[in-house]
């Protein structure tokens, strides 16, 4: 939540400047106050009224307009402002952002405010690729200002390609992660593992599991609404980065091990959701296997036990594991947590269409001594939550 945070919303002049009507929304619904800044040529494609009326703000757009100067307006602005987000920000305003050029009332509150900046590109895929704009974003970077995207994908003038806005909702919540989090676990590091990993049979095939990383993903998320500062290794997955997140993006279990250790001496808490493949192909073929017989033997070696190689370091992390199971969930899920010497273990029913790239789950937290809690049913979202919540509690007691 961004409670009482003061936002500047800069709207600049390109056809995206539809969406910050509803960035707008997104921001004020996370508690923010929000002052829209319009230029001249924003106001070709969305009037000043719409912003009114969602920002519950008079919107400023003239740096001579007498009566907001006769008490140096811009001032006032740039001192009352949080955050200023620019959304859309086009080449030709992050061309005079970058060269201090001071020609409107946006440039000026940029110029005189020491808030943070954040600029959301949204161009022609060519014009983002240019070189003189790739040399003012480089030049923005360097001094500090946050660059939110773009993404890529379909564009208004028929074109497909980098360039593209950020969409709203994901820039509301990117805005968040620039504002420091406070919480229970603000000063402790975070390390988490999501998806599957792959392991190749040969360089066109491989082996891997149903994981989508949702579940990873929502928990990196609710420990960062907690003050964590997290780092995320990640197998192959279909998901955006969570904001405030660091993502190490790996494919294989040896890959996502050698990850971990590089990350695990400094981290507070490992919480291991990951898929990681118990075998993988020993022998991976170094060409495509071509179909010259009725059947194929693929000889499989076990894989590095990422989650017994932390739970063995002295000193060592807080250590949750998981346990998926098609059966006796929580015989399995004990077992797994005794016999690697656990902190806590989460434990879930998969199989028939259950959890696997799934929005909703169940899950069953176990720990040593005979501990049981059952979390219950709901979103991921709701139970990462809940599962941090009892994490917390656990490692404090434990410190």
């Amino acid at each position: 939540m961004m409670n009482g945070k003061r936002i500047v919303l800069g709207v600049t002049g390109g056809i995206a400047a539809y969406k910050s009507p509803d960035l707008v929304r997104r921001l004020v619904e996370q508690g923010a106050e929000v002052q829209v800044v319009m230029t001249a040529g924003a106001r070709q494609f969305v009037t000043p009224m719409t912003f009114q009326a969602v920002s519950g703000r008079p919107v400023r757009s003239d740096l001579w307009d007498s009566a907001a100067e006769a008490a140096m307006g811009h001032i006032e602005l740039a001192r009352w402002a949080d955050l200023i987000l620019i959304a859309p920000a086009t080449a030709d305003f992050m061309a005079h952002l970058a060269h201090g050029l001071a020609d409107d009332l946006l440039a000026t509150v940029c110029l005189a405010s020491a808030a943070p900046v954040a600029v959301a590109p949204a161009m022609n895929r060519q014009m983002w690729a240019n070189e003189a704009t790739q040399a003012n974003v480089a030049l923005l970077r360097s001094r500090g200002v946050h660059v939110l995207g773009p993404d890529s994908g379909s564009q208004a003038c028929g074109e497909t390609g980098e360039g593209r806005m950020v969409e709203p909702l994901a820039l509301a919540a990117a805005a968040m992660a620039l504002f420091p989090v406070q919480g229970p676990l603000s000063g402790k590091r975070v390390l988490l593992t999501a998806g599957p990993t792959r392991e190749c049979i040969d360089p066109v095939r491989f082996i891997t599991n149903r994981s989508s990383g949702k579940m990873g993903y929502a928990v990196a998320q609710a420990a960062r609404e907690l003050g964590a500062e997290v780092v995320l290794v990640s197998g192959p997955v279909n998901l955006c980065t969570p904001p405030g997140i660091r993502r190490v993006d790996v494919e294989t279990a040896a890959q996502m091990h050698a990850a971990v250790q590089a990350e695990v001496a400094t981290a507070d808490i490992f919480i291991a959701t990951a898929a990681v493949a118990d075998y993988r192909p020993a022998n991976p073929a170094g060409l495509k296997i071509k179909k010259v017989s009725d059947s194929l033997e693929v000889h499989m070696e076990r894989t590095v036990d990422i989650l017994l190689a932390v739970a063995q370091r002295s000193p060592r992390p807080f250590v949750v594991g998981f346990a998926a199971e098609t059966n006796d969930v929580e015989m399995h899920a004990r077992a797994k947590l005794e016999r690697k010497n656990l902190d806590l273990i989460a434990a879930n029913e998969v199989g028939d269409c259950k959890v696997f790239d799934q929005d909703d789950n169940a899950l069953v937290l176990l720990w040593r001594d005979g501990g049981r809690l059952e979390l219950g049913a709901g979103s991921k979202a709701l139970l990462a939550r809940r599962l941090m919540a009892f994490i917390v509690g656990r490692y404090q007691a434990q410190r």
